[in-house]
């Protein structure tokens, strides 16, 4: 299979605004396989970042990070469909479910290992807009000239409490991959727990730890621009600190998602030491929403 990079523009018209929509996504250099995902099903835009599987660990599961975040997203859609008004929490959720059925009773569901995805979604609904982020995936908003971002910074607080705990490694683990595979393991045992952090994965319960809010189309505060990344598009910001998240979309706005992704690309590659993640890059996506003026 050939890595591929896709992109996308669409007007989404609302029943009284217009939400222009444009993506891009593409696997890291060298991969064939993408597993991150953008999506859009009429006024619901999203980004899923698939949980890539390090070599050698075993999931529990015969399906991996891209059949979830394409299940995961089919899913979505037939939630929204069926029930456009209700909660995103409660969609994801049914979206999760759901999947689970799909898992066609082949797999160890209760593997800790089990695939799972990051989520950030936005829906217009005409008079207001609603978002939701679960785990590392980062909406950045544009509400009446002022940008900030929505950003779950649980599965970060979780990596932090557990590079302490590597401290305390057992002994005869002092082996760089015996300490990497005793770090994965510790990861594992706080996914989608209490004091852990929280992601799509085969229990429905976490889309309703997931952070969410609203913001409004009319008047002053109106939104206007929102971004909705995987951590491999917001390392421009996170990770190498080349621009800050204003920078990052006035960058949309004038050059559009395939300039955000070849700037991260480059970054990649000019500026490895400021990585904190293990892999050299990564699999980098971007789901950019301009909102028009509100018909009164």
């Amino acid at each position: 299979m050939r890595p591929s990079t896709t992109f996308g523009s669409a007007d989404v018209p609302g029943p009284a605004s217009m939400m222009r929509v444009r993506t891009a996504s593409a696997p890291a250099p060298g991969r064939p396989v993408n597993e991150d995902l953008v999506f859009q099903f009429g006024p619901l835009v999203g980004v899923l970042d698939g949980a890539t599987v390090p070599d050698g660990f075993d999931t529990g599961c015969v399906h991996g990070p891209a059949w979830y975040v394409q299940h995961l997203a089919a899913r979505l859609a037939v939630a929204e469909a069926a029930r456009p008004a209700a909660r995103l929490t409660s969609n994801l959720a049914a979206a999760i479910l759901a999947v689970r059925a799909d898992h066609g009773g082949q797999c160890d569901l209760n593997h800790p290992g089990t695939p799972s995805s990051t989520v950030c979604l936005l829906r217009d609904c005409g008079d207001q807009v609603d978002h939701l982020v679960l785990c590392d995936s980062p909406l950045v908003l544009d509400v009446g000239g002022q940008v900030s971002v929505v950003t779950d910074d649980r599965l970060d607080t979780a990596m932090a409490e557990l590079r302490q705990t590597l401290a305390t490694v057992p002994a005869g683990a002092s082996d760089p991959v015996e300490r990497f595979r005793h770090a994965v393991g510790v990861q594992r045992e706080r996914m989608n727990r209490t004091h852990g952090y929280w992601v799509a994965a085969a229990d429905p319960d976490a889309a309703f730890h997931a952070l969410t809010g609203t913001a409004p189309r009319r008047g002053s505060a109106a939104l206007r621009r929102a971004a909705l990344l995987s951590d491999g598009a917001s390392s421009l910001v996170e990770q190498f600190g080349l621009t800050d998240w204003a920078g990052l979309l006035d960058l949309l706005s004038a050059e559009g998602p395939a300039a955000l992704l070849g700037r991260v690309r480059d970054a990649e590659r000019d500026h490895s030491d400021r990585l904190r993640r293990h892999k050299p890059s990564d699999d980098a996506s971007v789901v950019f929403c301009e909102f028009g003026s509100v018909v009164p």
